[in-house]
């Protein structure tokens, strides 16, 4: 064999090494796991990240996020009740497989075992709720829960198919739906929503009337308090006048009797000092004094005839009768 020969066949041993080589060496990302393939069998050693050698040509390998994803399914037909075709454009589903079912589960529903467990699961669920709701239902009366019925019912089945991938979210866009019926639901949506104005405004009118009536009920009260008030204080100031005056017409009262206490103190004293008086040598000297007060005494047995005008009769002589002495000097002096 020449030397051009002998080349040729090295080099093209070493191009079978290389490409032997680069099929058997593999990179695995973080947040993957490896499965592997042997012939078509799944092997039951999966590898984590980083760089792995296996048989080239015999033995294939895929990799199976471990990590949150979320897969969309798109464009999803949904019948109603009512026979109306509709369609949702994108339906979000966040999900996450453990490390330790991932060997079971892609053994069971193979490496996309989310096109059979998900994407299959949401178009059967959605079409079942479909077909018992009206599309009034599915579009605005129950659209709120129909990604969390979502959630639920497939959570429920993969916790007995597929165990250890779990359902984060499900997030359901507005469906799309005729444009006939889309502008009636817009026309609806504008009366109500007109409707919801006039009734906020009929709301705020009855607010602002009973504010009003309260604060004219708060005024009156005021009034009548204020009212009450200056009664209280007129009622007041005629007790207290009523009481002055009682207080007056007591103190009158009281120095009346005093008054009288003293006028009759006085005139009892002044009867008891009489009383004492009224002695036969007290009465004789009052008689001697008032005969003293008179200017002229006569004595005798006869009166003058000047006391009698006209009248002839005799005179009678005067009888005289003894005088104390003090008289006696009292007549000399005058």
């Amino acid at each position: 064999m020449t030397m051009p020969h002998v080349g040729a066949v090295f080099a093209a041993i070493a191009g079978v090494m290389a490409i032997m080589l680069h099929s058997s060496i593999h990179k695995i990302e973080e947040g993957h796991l490896a499965v592997y393939y042997r012939g078509g069998a799944l092997l039951m050693s999966p590898n984590g990240p980083g760089y792995h050698i296996m048989l080239p040509f015999i033995t294939t390998y895929r990799s199976v996020q471990t990590t949150l994803q979320t897969d969309e399914i798109k464009n999803v037909p949904c019948g109603t009740s009512g026979g109306v075709m509709i369609y949702f454009d994108r339906i979000e589903v966040v999900n996450m497989l453990v490390p330790t079912a991932v060997v079971d589960i892609v053994r069971n529903y193979t490496a996309d075992y989310d096109k059979t467990l998900i994407f299959n699961k949401i178009h059967h669920e959605l079409n079942q709720f479909c077909s018992v709701h009206t599309l009034q239902e599915v579009y605005i009366e129950l659209f709120d829960i129909i990604d969390e019925n979502l959630k639920t019912a497939l959570q429920k089945d993969l916790n007995v198919m597929a165990p250890g991938l779990t359902i984060q979210a499900v997030r359901v866009t507005k469906p799309k739906i005729p444009e006939s019926i889309r502008r009636n639901f817009e026309f609806m949506e504008a009366e109500k929503t007109r409707l919801l104005i006039t009734s906020q405004t009929q709301k705020v009118v009855e607010k602002e009337a009973e504010t009003e009536r309260k604060k004219a009920i708060i005024e009156a009260q005021k009034l009548a308090q204020v009212a009450e008030i200056h009664f209280q204080q007129k009622v007041m100031e005629k007790e207290t006048e009523k009481r002055i005056s009682e207080i007056e017409d007591a103190a009158f009262m009281a120095r009346e009797k005093a008054k009288a206490d003293a006028e009759y103190y006085t005139a009892s004293k002044f009867a008891e000092a009489n009383r004492l008086k009224l002695t036969p040598e007290y009465l004789e000297l009052m008689k001697y004094q008032a005969i003293s007060a008179n200017s002229k005494i006569y004595f005798g047995q006869d009166i003058p005839n000047m006391f009698f005008e006209g009248s002839n009769m005799p005179q009678k002589s005067v009888r005289s009768f003894d005088q104390p002495d003090f008289l006696k000097e009292k007549l000399d002096r005058q």
